[in-house]
């Protein structure tokens, strides 16, 4: 799998709809995810976007993989308080959501993925 650019409809419509669920989080996906907060102009995201497209060739049908340009998707961003790039929401298939702020290595997010999605 590639990593999946994903839109707000997307989003209602593959992770969660919270229009429907204001104020508790149901995830609607079949794997746990990750989901890359980035923008085009930003060095910290592109050094990231080469480790997530490995990851997501390396854990296909393990872990979904998407990102969101917060340039063209601002509500969404504005919805999980996006202040800062590059922002990774790694969420489980049971449980909530965790967001870690800042550009990781492919060590730490391997690390992640084992410890957060894959627990």
């Amino acid at each position: 799998m590639k990593v999946k650019d994903l839109t707000l409809e997307e989003f209602k419509n593959s992770i969660m709809d919270y229009e429907a669920n204001p104020k508790e989080w149901k995830y609607k996906g079949e794997r746990p995810a990750i989901i890359d907060f980035y923008a085009v102009w930003c060095g910290p995201c592109k050094a990231t976007a080469p480790i997530l497209d490995s990851l997501a060739t390396e854990y296909d049908g393990i872990v979904d993989f998407y990102k969101v340009d917060v340039d063209k998707q601002e509500e969404l961003a504005a919805m999980f308080g996006i202040r800062s790039i590059p922002s990774l929401l790694f969420i489980p298939k049971d449980g909530q959501p965790q967001m870690q702020v800042g550009a990781m290595g492919r060590a730490d997010l391997e690390n992640a993925i084992k410890t957060i999605l894959l627990k």
